[in-house]
């Protein structure tokens, strides 16, 4: 996969994916990394090389990554590694 930098447009697009195709882990991230036990609805909002920004009903919260994202392939290793690494409820 060649080297594509995290730009607002790759943000965009990379969100509309997670939003779409893989509602079930952006309502994890926001249940496990972010500590919210309930909401109505959880969105990813955007993403850059530090974290991802969700909107869980009317409030935004932050989830920090463990490293600075280098690309896009290394946000789509990243989010599958801590999609994974939640355990099941």
């Amino acid at each position: 996969m060649p080297f594509e930098p995290i730009t607002k447009e790759s943000s965009m697009r990379i969100c509309n994916h997670m939003n779409k195709d893989h509602e079930s882990a952006v309502n994890a991230y926001a249940k496990y990394y972010g500590k919210i036990k309930t909401f109505e609805s959880a969105k990813m909002i955007s993403l850059s090389q530090e974290s991802m920004q969700l909107k869980i009903d009317d409030q935004t919260l932050e989830i920090k990554f463990d490293h600075i994202l280098q690309d896009c392939s290394d946000a789509h290793k990243t989010l599958v590694r801590m999609s994974k690494s939640i355990p099941e409820s």
